[in-house]
């Protein structure tokens, strides 16, 4: 399966100044920036920089950035399943994972997260892929936010909800282990009907016994 990587671009306005959102990125634009020291949520900056960097080089990976100037202050990860999960299982090359979406606490407000998605989705190759995300309460910056696990979870309902991501029901027992956990996915438009129904059969892994 061919993966071109449409770039787009824009600039927006927030309580933190103005922020270009951009991508998918090269890994070599990337590795030139700087990554905001608060952008920490799986590994230490410098580490998550790298991590993007070799992302950013896969041919199916998309790495969308806002940055302020040449300091990166928020990313969305695109790339295959891991191996060892069982999104993987499904052996579909138009299955993407949305690995990860984090922004620096002092720039969140302002629609950041939600031009992240926008971005992301404006490349029209996007609708040849089932996109899913599975949502862990353990990833949420509850601390810094203030507000409780049940309204963080309204509030990636609707950053996610807002490119058309849906929830979506599984056996998967990392989601199950947490009421607050969730699987979402978005199944582009010109995805065809056996994908759609190995990503459906691939949510339910445990057989009735009945």
């Amino acid at each position: 399966m061919n993966h071109p990587k449409t770039y787009a671009s824009k600039t927006i306005t927030t309580p933190a100044g103005k922020l270009v959102i951009e991508g998918p990125v090269s890994p070599e634009h990337l590795a030139a920036l700087t990554f905001h020291e608060g952008l920490k949520a799986f590994r230490p900056a410098p580490r998550q920089q790298e991590a993007l960097v070799d992302i950013a080089a896969l041919p199916e990976g998309r790495i969308i950035l806002v940055r302020a100037d040449e300091l990166v202050v928020g990313y969305v990860t695109y790339l295959y399943p891991d191996p060892m999960e069982r999104w993987a299982e499904a052996k579909l090359e138009n299955l993407l994972e949305l690995g990860a979406i984090e922004v620096a606490a002092p720039y969140r407000g302002g629609g950041v997260a939600k031009g992240l998605l926008e971005i992301s989705f404006t490349d029209d190759y996007m609708n040849d892929y089932i996109v899913l995300s599975t949502e862990y309460y353990w990833h949420w910056d509850l601390e810094a936010t203030g507000i409780s696990v049940w309204e963080y979870k309204e509030v990636m309902k609707k950053i996610m909800g807002s490119v058309g991501m849906e929830v979506f029901a599984t056996d998967d027992p990392e989601i199950c282990s947490h009421p607050a956990n969730m699987l979402m996915a978005r199944i582009g438009t010109r995805v065809d009907l056996p994908s759609i129904e190995r990503f459906h059969k691939i949510r339910f892994t445990t057989r009735n016994l009945l």
